[in-house]
């Protein structure tokens, strides 16, 4: 009997707590509720603020990029468009034989202002000359390998011959120079 005694305290308990429970449950008021509803309404609306701000900042950036970007960029087309003048005239200067220097001083003095004036507008709108020499190493960013020969007393990766010299425009290669490279093992 005494152990029916303990079970029916322990119902007392459940009971109990169950009837203080029921209580606390009623004592929230109709005003209580409806401010917790606007409390979580406005963590909401504060949530959606702060999300939005934060999109607004990442876009001002991203648009500041593309404005950047276009900047420094957005003449690339043109500025490739224009290397094959650059190089019809290098190509005019070093053709002139000495005889047509004299005939012709004052006719090639001026393909050469020509020259320096379309370098310095490169120049001014960061486009930059990439004029490896004979002897260089090969560097696969800057330069285009043609073709690759062995070539007595060079290294493997030396560059042999400059076929076309290649431009950067900023930090973003333009056209890469075309160069031969020699293939001659070590030893």
């Amino acid at each position: 009997m005494a152990m029916a005694k303990n079970d029916d305290f322990l119902d007392d308990i459940e009971a109990a707590e169950a009837e203080t429970y029921a209580e606390d449950m009623t004592e929230f008021s109709d005003e209580e509720l409806e401010l917790d509803a606007l409390r979580a309404e406005r963590d909401e609306y504060k949530d959606k603020f702060v999300r939005a701000l934060a999109d607004a900042e990442n876009a001002r950036k991203r648009s500041e990029k593309d404005r950047r970007e276009a900047e420094n960029y957005g003449g690339s087309k043109l500025a490739r468009d224009m290397l094959p003048v650059y190089d019809n005239m290098k190509r005019a200067l070093e053709a002139a034989t000495d005889e047509q220097r004299e005939a012709f001083g004052s006719l090639l003095e001026g393909v050469e202002l020509t020259m320096r004036e379309l370098l310095n507008v490169f120049k001014k709108h960061g486009i930059t000359l990439i004029a490896p020499q004979v002897g260089d190493k090969f560097d696969p960013l800057h330069h285009q390998a043609m073709f690759d020969a062995p070539v007595p007393n060079t290294v493997a990766g030396d560059i042999i011959q400059v076929s076309t010299e290649g431009f950067m425009l900023h930090d973003r290669l333009l056209r890469p120079a075309q160069v031969g490279v020699s293939s001659t093992p070590a030893g």
